[in-house]
């Protein structure tokens, strides 16, 4: 049931980005003279304080704070399985070179330095804010992964292919590899939840690309324009409950595929016990 609403939120949130932009065509940055309206027929998320549509910004911005979070997870993901595979299945000084490496990157507090590397970026696009976030975000996705890499290079159908004559590096990625699929999955899901977050967190700072617009930079520009203050919840609800509506369906699609993966997870629905029928006593029917 967890991944079927999960996946469900994920699939119409991938139609918005895909789909969206070309059944509204429009600009999401074009101005009007209809500020601070509410939702209405004309613009059903009413319009932000230079009259751009809402509706408009959340459909076009899907795009980006999607793109960015799948792109910067794929980065992540793929450095955590080379760091995490190659160092526990190896050992040794390998392993204590790639260890030392992750364990730099687990103290660092990421926010902070998310946010001291995208002010020194050049140019601030999608590609550049999901680079900075994939460098700050595998390393927990390494030492989980070394650590499954550890407990199953000694199975017997790894002693196998060391035996059948099977490179290293194949053992690694051909034998490993697959049987640790769930575990990268749900690292990559969860990556994408942090990059999601952290592109929202950069664009309310004023630290990405302002000139693109985003989930984030729409609170941004909310935050600026105090919308809260003047009660135009339209302006700031909308981004805000799609980041947390897609958080939520990534969770739930990863929740799942631990419970997949590990069934002892899974909830076990306790039969209803028939009730029994009272005895009635002969008093009482006298």
């Amino acid at each position: 049931m967890k991944i079927r609403i999960g996946i469900g939120i994920l699939v119409f949130f991938t139609l918005m980005a895909l789909v969206g932009p070309l059944l509204l065509p429009a600009d999401p940055a074009a101005t009007s003279d209809a500020g601070l309206q509410g939702p209405s027929a004309e613009h059903w998320l009413g319009t932000t304080q230079t009259g751009q549509d809402v509706l408009t910004q959340i459909v076009h911005g899907s795009r980006v704070s999607m793109g960015v979070g799948v792109l910067s997870a794929v980065i992540a993901t793929v450095f955590a399985i080379a760091v995490g595979l190659v160092g526990g299945y190896f050992g040794g000084a390998v392993d204590e070179v790639l260890s030392v490496l992750t364990n730099i990157f687990l103290v660092l507090p990421a926010l902070p330095l998310i946010i001291v590397l995208a002010g020194y970026l050049p140019q601030r696009g999608v590609a550049s804010v999901a680079v900075v976030i994939a460098v700050t975000g595998w390393a927990w996705g390494a030492r989980v992964l070394r650590a499954q890499t550890l407990s199953v290079r000694r199975r017997d159908f790894v002693e196998a292919a060391r035996a059948a004559g099977e490179g290293p590096f194949r053992v690694v990625f051909f034998e490993i590899m697959p049987v640790l699929l769930p575990v990268i999955a749900t690292s990559f899901l969860a990556t994408v939840v942090g990059a999601i977050l952290a592109e929202a967190g950069l664009s309310f700072l004023g630290l990405a690309d302002l000139s693109t617009v985003s989930w984030g930079s729409m609170l941004y520009f909310a935050q600026n324009g105090q919308a809260l203050l003047i009660g135009a919840w339209w302006w700031f609800v909308p981004p805000g409950l799609c980041i947390a509506l897609i958080g939520t369906g990534l969770a739930l699609v990863n929740f799942g595929l631990d419970e997949i993966a590990n069934p002892r997870l899974r909830t076990i629905r306790q039969p209803r016990r028939p009730k029994l029928a009272t005895a009635i006593p002969e008093e009482a029917r006298s």
